[in-house]
């Protein structure tokens, strides 16, 4: 993600509801961590980053593997029990890859599937061993077939596509990047009939339209392209061929033809150079303002046979290593309780910017606290740190090494902690809400390195500008009152996927915590692209590794104040009225939902969509809508009720008693809380997708990373499955019982019960 997107998600998508008072929680140990943040260097931290991302280091490659061998190195001589745990898994890599327009105006034109060296940026011009433009998981072929564009390539492109005549099957499409993830473009146009797939950066999104292009400044230069994955994540991560358990060596592999999230037509991503070349070969309707981008041209849409397009893919699908570095320093006190902490090591290119300089961070967070060991600290649980590798093709090397160690992992992990990029401005978190208070207390134990106020509250000054802006949405501004008063905590977003927390929160029910800096630094102009390097990075997003820094002294403080905490900081409030919140939400889905069935019934008998068309243009009445009915939420409305309940015994019991338990109900306490998050799995999990088992948090099955929350009940209502919708809620509100037994049973050990 990157960090503009996720200042965006953070000002934007965050639950509203968790509203309760500040609490009291114990008093960290701020000698420790004065001593901690002695020990973080932004210096040392860029000369790592320098050093890993001085070669290209995708799965795979030399550089890759170096650089485990020496996160191995450096761990084992800061005093971690280190070791490489190795996974086989399946990652393609291209043989033979062509994109030509063979007909219409500007034909014959082969576009450029390589990235040019940038002037001044020494570490673009090692071009031997970069990958040219690929995304991993598409279906090889080769095609030659008129192009359509089709916008962002969403749900709803394709239902203006038939209001204008113009149908997708036996085509290929051009899409551009943004309004959705990546995956979903191929997977949505394959769906629809489309024999091919291209993916184009239009200035408007990353481009000109944005900044000036590198070198001059960090937005995508016309040559820059976006790599990735289109493996159906939305429907498991991890190795395509050992679907829900680990790529070890003598795995079984579900054949390739038959992986579910492996897509079946050939798709390449493009520069907005070349596709400007393409583009202005269509004709056809001219595409409706909102899918006109900053290319010098006028839009259209095509559908016609004037211009055609030859697509080819082939590739290597062979097993290749994933590397990953696991540390453990064990705990004094509680060695079977496990505090985990991650961030990948792969790029697609480079990688400096994603996600080298969250990996740096992490680096100087494990030296530090080696250090702090070696001087006597003993951590009273066990903390694990990982270095994760194959992140980039789908979460791999963090989901094969959670589905293998997935019975130890329920039996001990207490919260998974996870990083990705990083770079200059505010903190952005999302994670368990049962952490929401304590992540509100490290934010302000931190200083920010711009302004030297705390990190928190540079976060709530942004949130009441944000909110004072003219058009300010209703969200902006229900956040700048909460920002108004320093007796509420400020939310965090829920998590969808596309870091390494997915396998832990979503399918093996650990509590999870997601964060980074972002927001003024800007490195989407080079997302995924061979200009994403040190000299990019270091001048653009994050200068002088500033906010590396600030990664890190928030990041180590949550890993040591988790380690050494006497009893659980969890706030069960915050989750419960952020839960409270999403039932309103969907509620009003529900309501949304059945008034735009009535409204478009009634608009069809009446004619209204043929009158209101202009004449003269193709068009098509939209299809109707199936009726809604009125949902049931009683059993929903009683969970939550119970929750809350239940979430504030338990918080006042732990607030007036947790200081006074004996070391027997500390124990029994840990024993009950630990797993709690994992009552809120269910075994049948999510519709269509199983392996997602959270009935709280998902990614969506059309929004790719972006979190659906209550995801069985909201996802059912936005699809207008209204069986699955009544089911889920039956199912939900089991879980919320399940996670509310848990609570009740723990507030019985506090009270000595």
């Amino acid at each position: 993600m990157t960090t503009r997107a996720r200042l965006a998600a953070l000002l934007c998508a965050c639950a509203l509801g968790a509203l309760t008072p500040l609490t009291l929680q114990a008093a960290p140990d701020k000698a420790l961590e004065a001593r901690f943040d002695a020990l973080i260097d932004p210096a040392l931290m860029g000369s790592w980053l320098k050093t890993m991302a001085a070669e290209p280091n995708h799965v795979g490659s030399a550089n890759n593997k170096a650089n485990a061998e020496m996160t191995l190195a450096q761990f084992k001589s800061w005093g971690w029990d280190a070791k490489m745990e190795v996974f086989d898994v399946l990652y393609p890599t291209p043989r033979e890859i062509a994109l030509e327009l063979v007909s219409g105006a500007g034909a014959p034109f082969a576009a450029t599937l390589t990235e040019a060296p940038i002037p001044g940026d020494e570490s673009s011009a090692r071009t031997r061993d970069q990958l040219p433009a690929y995304v991993a998981f598409q279906g090889d072929g080769d095609v030659t077939a008129p192009l359509v564009y089709v916008n962002y390539g969403m749900p709803a492109d394709y239902d203006t596509l038939k209001r204008l005549g113009v149908s997708v099957k036996g085509k290929i499409v051009i899409a551009r990047y943004g309004g959705g993830w990546r995956g979903l473009k191929p997977k949505l146009a394959q769906e629809n009939g489309a024999v091919g797939a291209i993916i184009y950066s239009d200035p408007r999104d990353d481009g000109y339209a944005t900044d000036d292009v590198y070198p001059k400044g960090a937005a995508r230069p016309p040559g820059g392209f976006q790599r990735g994955s289109v493996a159906d994540m939305t429907v498991f991560p991890g190795d395509p061929t050992t679907p829900g358990y680990g790529s070890t060596k003598n795995a079984k592999r579900v054949a390739r033809e038959d992986a579910a999230t492996i897509l079946k037509i050939p798709t390449l991503p493009l520069s907005y150079g070349d596709a400007q070349k393409l583009l202005s070969a269509l004709d056809g309707p001219v595409a409706p303002p909102a899918w006109r981008g900053s290319l010098p041209i006028t839009y259209h849409v095509g559908g016609g046979d004037d211009a055609k397009v030859h697509l080819k893919v082939l590739s290597d699908w062979s097993l290749k290593p994933a590397y990953n570095v696991i540390a453990t320093l064990k705990g004094a006190e509680r060695p079977d309780e496990w505090i985990l902490r991650g961030n990948h090591r792969d790029g697609w290119v480079f990688g400096a910017s994603d996600p080298l300089s969250g990996h740096v961070a992490m680096m100087n967070e494990a030296k530090a606290l080696g250090a702090l060991k070696k001087t006597g600290w003993k951590p009273r649980r066990t903390i694990v740190y990982t270095s994760w590798d194959a992140e980039e093709p789908m979460l791999l090397g963090s989901t094969e090494w959670a589905e293998t160690h997935a019975a130890e992992l329920k039996k001990k992990a207490v919260i998974y902690i996870n990083s990705d990029s990083n770079g200059r401005g505010f903190l952005g978190v999302g994670g368990s809400h049962a952490f929401q208070h304590f992540v509100s207390n490290v934010a302000n134990d931190v200083a920010d390195p711009q302004t030297g106020v705390s990190v928190g509250a540079r976060l709530r000054a942004a949130y009441r500008v944000q909110a004072a802006e003219p058009g300010a949405t209703p969200r902006a501004t229900a956040l700048g009152v909460i920002a108004t008063n320093p007796a509420r905590d400020l939310p965090i977003d829920a998590l969808g996927s596309g870091s390494d927390y997915s396998a832990f929160l979503q399918h093996l029910g650990v509590a999870s915590i997601n964060l980074g800096f972002g927001g003024e630094g800007e490195s989407g102009g080079v997302y995924h692209s061979a200009y994403d390097t040190y000299e990019h990075h270091s001048r653009f997003v994050d200068p002088g590794h500033a906010y590396a820094g600030a990664l890190a002294r928030v990041t180590g403080r949550m890993v040591m104040r988790l380690a050494d905490a006497a009893t659980p900081l969890q706030r069960y409030g915050d989750f419960a009225d952020t839960v409270s919140g999403y039932l309103t939400d969907v509620k009003g889905l529900a309501d949304t939902r059945r008034t735009e069935a009535l409204t478009r019934t009634s608009l069809l008998a009446a004619g209204a969509y043929r009158l209101a068309d202009d004449p003269t243009l193709s068009r098509g009445d939209p299809d109707p809508l199936p009726a809604s009915p009125k949902l049931d939420f009683a059993a929903m409305d009683t969970a939550v009720a119970r929750l809350k309940a239940a979430a504030t015994r338990f918080d006042k019991a732990l607030l007036e008693k947790g200081p006074t338990l004996n070391p027997a109900q500390r124990k029994a306490l840990d024993a009950v809380i630990l797993p709690l998050e994992q009552t809120l799995l269910r075994d049948r999990g999510l519709p269509f997708r199983p392996w997602y088992r959270n009935m709280i948090y998902a990614p969506g099955r059309f929004t790719g990373y972006g979190a659906k929350t209550l995801p069985g009940i909201r996802e059912a209502i936005e699809e207008r499955r209204f069986d699955d919708a009544v089911a889920y809620i039956s199912l939900t509100a089991e879980a919320l019982g399940d996670y509310a037994a848990g609570l009740e049973a723990a507030t019985a050990v506090i009270n000595g019960g």
